[in-house]
């Protein structure tokens, strides 16, 4: 597990180089009584879920060859 520090507005990085295309940007929105808000850009291609909604679909088989359910809601930049 990478485990990195980031302040408010700071931002992470995921893909996007060493042969890989697709890029998932992670930016640190707000920190408050202990939560943190998080923002997610990436790709169109890209799905992205919560792990426990992630679990559930792994589980019930919802993912097709292209890694999720075209029907399922995602979350997506843009």
């Amino acid at each position: 597990m990478l485990i990195l520090s980031r302040k408010n507005r700071e931002s992470v990085v995921v893909g996007g180089g060493g042969g890989v295309d697709s890029l998932i940007k992670i930016t640190v929105l707000e920190v408050a009584g202990g939560r943190v808000k998080l923002g997610f850009e990436a790709d169109s291609d890209i799905p992205v879920h919560r792990l426990e909604l992630w679990e559930q679909m792994s589980a019930n088989g919802e993912f097709d060859g292209r890694g999720a359910d075209p029907d399922t809601p995602l979350v997506r930049s843009k």
